[in-house]
């Protein structure tokens, strides 16, 4: 790729300096994980409490939750300080992704990483705090009560903060349906109208992946499959509303510039075409009107076929006059060797 092919205020970068980009990134993002690792670490067993709170709310009287293994009692802490700090950075982490691809996108590819990145980090956390605050108090309450006669509740710390992770992420994962349904529409891989003719499957996979990736219960399936559904329902209407608004604003463009660059202006209706051949002239090349906005601008297809049909009608009639002519009908005129006798009689 040469500098000329590059925007004016970009250059071509070596894989040397992409990689030291990539490095730079990647490292940034480390270091605000290490650092909100070091914040958090100091509080995790209050942490904990506050994570476990849905399930011990619902534990039968005199239990609490064991830890099995022999370095659960710190390991469990530490690693919900880790999971959490990841949990936090993930905005900033997604912005130097952004920063490094950044210089390959166009400016108006550009205009919707800043959106999308938000709304992508409001839905993710709105996911947790749907599990934690909705799916959590149902789930546990549903499952202590399930439990049969004599059988104590006595869960182990490290495989609830597992559940409860794949649980966040999970659900937060889930809430990008907005996203990747607006993605999908605006990059033009499909449109609102075949997503919406494909609902009912797009319906039964949701239950496809809330009965895999949340517990063996008909609850929490339901609590994940239906806001997935609802979800994409708002990514269809948003991805629809933002094409037709994109299609108005080009229908306006095109209709303050008819003309455009390099093209030539359309005659009216009632008018005849600019350089039409008459009759007896071959047929007019044109082009569908489906395809006239793939028309190159740099070159008058049209104009160009109309000046050959023209030129092939006034070869055509000058063939046909000098045809008709009887004084061309044979290169040695009879008139020439009358003259030449006539002068060598006078001689």
């Amino acid at each position: 790729m040469s500098n000329s092919a590059l925007p004016p205020n970009d250059q071509e970068m070596t894989l040397v300096q992409h990689l030291l980009d990539l490095k730079s990134s990647l490292t940034r993002g480390i270091l605000v994980i290490i650092v909100l690792f070091f914040i958090l670490f100091p509080f995790a067993n209050e942490i904990y409490l506050y994570i476990s709170e849905p399930l011990t709310r619902y534990l039968p009287e005199g239990t609490s939750m064991i830890a099995m293994g022999v370095a659960s009692p710190f390991l469990t802490p530490f690693k919900l300080s880790f999971i959490l700090a990841i949990y936090l950075a993930m905005p900033y982490v997604l912005y130097q992704i952004w920063r490094f691809i950044a210089p390959a996108l166009y400016s108006h590819e550009k205009q919707l990483v800043a959106p999308i990145l938000f709304f992508s980090s409001f839905l993710f956390y709105a996911g947790g705090l749907f599990a934690y605050y909705v799916v959590f108090p149902l789930v546990f309450g549903f499952l202590s009560q399930a439990a049969p006669e004599g059988v104590t509740i006595a869960t182990d710390i490290s495989l609830y903060l597992d559940f409860v992770i794949k649980m966040f992420f999970a659900f937060g994962i889930a809430f990008e349906v907005p996203i990747v349904t607006v993605l999908l529409i605006l990059t033009g891989m499909t449109t609102a109208e075949k997503l919406s003719h494909s609902r009912p499957y797009i319906i039964v996979g949701a239950f496809i992946i809330g009965m895999l990736l949340t517990p063996p219960d008909l609850i929490s399936q339901t609590l994940l499959a239906v806001p997935m559904w609802l979800l994409f329902e708002v990514g269809l209407l948003v991805g629809a509303y933002v094409m037709k608004r994109r299609a108005a604003k080009e229908k306006n463009e095109d209709e303050e510039n008819p003309t455009p660059q390099g093209g030539t202006k359309k005659s009216p209706p009632n008018e005849p075409e600019p350089n039409t051949p008459s009759s007896g002239a071959s047929q007019k090349y044109d082009f569908d009107d489906r395809y006239q906005d793939q028309v190159d601008d740099d070159f008058d297809w049209d104009g160009e076929f109309d000046k050959m049909d023209s030129e092939m009608s006034v070869l055509d009639k000058q063939y046909q006059t000098k045809k008709r002519d009887p004084s061309n009908e044979s290169p040695t005129k009879p008139s020439d060797s009358t003259e030449f006798q006539a002068k060598k009689e006078d001689k």
